[in-house]
Formats: structure tokens, sequence, C-alpha cells
């Protein structure tokens, strides 16, 4: 059987790779960075992968740990059952369930932009959307479904400033003089 064509000759310094590059490469992929901070915490660089999510109560093949049950034509229903290991670090699991009970929070925002093309076609037309479309601050030519999705999206991602310039708007102070 032939050999490889260059495996005879000596390996020679390959001056154009980066060695420290390589280097960091290799190292972030053999010690990936694991981004949930209670996991990260309880992590244990001794044990393998598996050992380590099993201590914490994760699954680390779910195939193995909710196998899928295979008819077979005798009738016998056999499921394979995983090994079960001892959960020495429970804390992480009530930690990652607790995180995801939380309510996620609405982190949408309007640009200033947007809110001051709101808040200045309310200011100019109250709810005629069709003025609206007509005014001359349409930049965008929105049709006025488009007007009044926006309003809605303001009111929806700004609840508190659109009842406060609401409320400003009905009741202008008198100026005393």
């Amino acid at each position: 059987m032939p050999k490889a064509k260059k495996s005879g000759k000596r390996q020679k310094f390959d001056y154009n790779q980066d060695r420290k590059k390589m280097k960091k490469k290799f190292l972030k992929k053999c010690n990936p960075r694991i981004e949930n901070s209670q996991i990260r915490n309880a992590w244990d660089d001794k044990k393998s992968m598996a050992r380590n999510l099993q201590a914490m109560g994760l699954a680390f093949d779910p195939n193995r740990t909710m196998p899928i049950k295979s008819p077979s034509l005798l009738g016998d229903n056999r499921v394979t059952k995983a090994p079960v290991g001892i959960v020495t670090k429970p804390y992480v699991l009530n930690q990652l369930e607790e995180e995801a009970n939380r309510p996620e929070k609405d982190s949408k925002t309007l640009s200033s932009d947007l809110i001051q093309y709101v808040q200045h076609m309310i200011r100019e037309h109250k709810d005629d959307f069709k003025a609206m479309a007509r005014d001359e601050k349409n930049y965008y030519q929105d049709t006025p479904k488009q007007i009044k999705r926006k309003i809605n999206e303001y009111k929806r991602c700004h609840p508190a400033h659109y009842d406060a310039f609401i409320n400003s708007l009905a009741d202008p102070q008198p100026m005393i003089q």
C-alpha cells in the first residue's frame, strides 16, 4: 500500500502561523466559558462534564434521561432506564428554577425621535389619524394605521410617560400675572 505523499519528510517550522493565537484558540476550545453564573460557580474542573451536570441534577444527554418508548412486535413495552445519580448540589437546580420563574421584564423601548414624533401628533391632532397622516412632520409618509400603531406602541412601552403627557394636555395651567 503506497504511503502518503509527504509522510517521509521531516517537519519544518511554519513561520506564517501565529503560535500565540493558536494556543489561545486551543485553550478556548478546551475550557469554554460557562455563561450561567450558578453553573459556573458550582463547576468542578476535575470532573467530566457528565459528572458535573449529574451532581447538579441536570441532564447531560436528554435521550438517555427521557428515552423514547419503542413499541415492540410482541407487546412488551420495555423502557430503558438511565442510571440515577446522586444529586450533591441541589441548590444549583433550585436557583435555576427560581430564575426561570421570575417574570421577564419588558425591555423594549422606543427611540427619542419616535417619542417626540408621537407626542407632536397627539398634541396637534388628538385622535384624528387622517389629519396626522397629512401633517408636514410625517416625513416617512406613514398611513393613519401606521401612526395609530406607533401611538399604541408608545402607550405600551411607556405607560407612565404617556399618562403624564395626556394629563399635561388636558388641563393647561393659567398664567398668573
